[in-house]
């Protein structure tokens, strides 16, 4: 009875000695925190996304305690993927807008570009504008960005956008693909993509991107998210912003990157860079007015609410104070 006790003063004096080492032991030898996990889901890759793709390579998200996973996936069902709970951000402003406007909460939080890059590309033989009548044009989807500036297009030339048959593909690398191909006879493309089929003989057409207000790439979520979960979306956007001040200051890496990632020669990767990084927001946020604009185009052809406030679908707080 005695060694038992004498044992379990032993054990017990133990136990003690490491919860006093343990309470002054230095906090950089504890172990670290598990990164907190983000879904960001994508409709497909392009230039427009490349800080995304900077954010992961070069350990931004990482610096920042985050494990991001991206998710590719058609924008008609980015909002609904968000609401249900299997992603937590969705790179496309407008997506965002369009859910709102149907009365689903969703907010966007980070606008990357103050403008578009959107361009029609067509094969040689097209010259003029009549030359398109009856011809297969490639859009990423239905009431997607190429869509609209699509049919913006159309109108600037004189065209009824039923006189030409507009092919969805679910993503801009895909219309490029349809257009390599020769399954359509232009697709609305944006950098890279555009430059790649100019140097595979096709030819830029019309410029579509001042033709609309649409909002471009960012990244938006649900309104809950933002309730619940403020500091993971301060980290996200924080991150996505040392990507693209990464972006600027480093053009001859950025530019090697951007030829690796989407196969393209130097030169090409060259003037997409300088494309997109002209129209890159200075600070994640979008002009009011773009969104009120984009709200009257989609009055055109549907029902808006007219209580519905442009700045109810945006909240900008959470992003990076000016450096």
């Amino acid at each position: 009875m005695r060694r038992l006790r004498e044992l379990f003063v032993a054990r017990n004096f133990s136990v003690t000695l490491w919860l006093l080492a343990a309470m002054f032991r230095p906090q950089s030898s504890w172990p670290a925190d598990a990164p907190q996990k983000v879904r960001i889901g994508y409709p497909s890759s392009a230039l427009s996304t490349l800080p995304f793709d900077i954010a992961k390579e070069k350990g931004f998200y990482a610096k920042a305690g985050l494990d991001v996973e991206y998710i590719q996936m058609r924008s008609a069902i980015g909002p609904q993927a968000i609401l249900n709970g299997n992603i937590n951000f969705f790179t496309s402003p407008q997506a965002a807008i369009n859910a709102a406007v149907a009365g689903l909460p969703l907010v966007v939080v980070l606008s990357l570009y103050r403008d578009t890059p959107w361009v029609l590309i067509t094969t040689r033989d097209i010259a003029k504008a009549q030359d398109l009548v009856g011809k297969k044009i490639a859009i990423s989807d239905i009431r997607s960005s190429p869509y609209y500036f699509a049919r913006a297009g159309f109108k600037k030339i004189g065209l009824n956008e039923k006189q030409v048959s507009l092919v969805t593909t679910g993503g801009t690398s895909n219309s490029f693909v349809a257009l390599a191909t020769s399954q359509v006879a232009g697709a609305v493309l944006s950098p890279p993509f555009d430059e790649k089929a100019v140097s595979s003989g096709y030819k830029k057409f019309l410029f579509l991107g001042d033709l609309a207000d649409i909002p471009y790439v960012g990244l938006f979520t649900s309104q809950a998210e933002i309730r619940d979960h403020r500091d993971r979306i301060r980290k996200t956007i924080a991150a996505v912003m040392d990507a693209v001040a990464w972006q600027r200051a480093n053009r001859g890496e950025a530019v090697r990157m951007i030829a690796s990632f989407y196969k393209i020669s130097q030169s090409e990767a060259e003037r997409s860079y300088e494309t997109i990084v002209s129209i890159l927001s200075p600070d994640g946020a979008i002009d009011i007015n773009k969104v009120r604009g984009y709200l009257a185009l989609l009055r055109e052809e549907r029902p808006v609410p007219e209580h519905l406030e442009p700045e109810k679908l945006v909240d900008f707080s959470m992003l990076p104070s000016p450096r």
